[in-house]
């Protein structure tokens, strides 16, 4: 099932500079592993040493965030968003 990555600006490396790829995966974890197939890098910058989400890192499939609902088990359907959203904080 393919989807929609949408690969922020500090990731683009690992993507060739595109700021969408697409990624197949009935999960979030298989497609966070497809990313890592195709883009090598990636995941380590998505996941923590246990294979979790890292704690900064915030994860959407279409409007909803991973960590309310299943995490790395959350369906992603076919035709699916995911968007992937480093945390900013900091300031004056």
């Amino acid at each position: 099932m393919a989807v929609n990555v949408r690969i922020p600006t500090i990731l683009r490396t690992y993507t060739g500079g595109q700021s969408e790829v697409q990624a197949e995966g009935a999960t979030l974890a298989e497609v966070i592993a497809d990313l890592e197939k195709n883009h090598a890098g990636i995941a380590a910058r998505v996941l923590d040493d246990q294979g979790k989400l890292r704690r900064f890192v915030n994860v959407y499939v279409n409007d909803d965030d991973v960590r309310f609902e299943q995490g790395l088990e959350t369906a992603t359907p076919a035709g699916s968003g995911v968007s992937i959203i480093p945390a900013v904080a900091g300031g004056c």
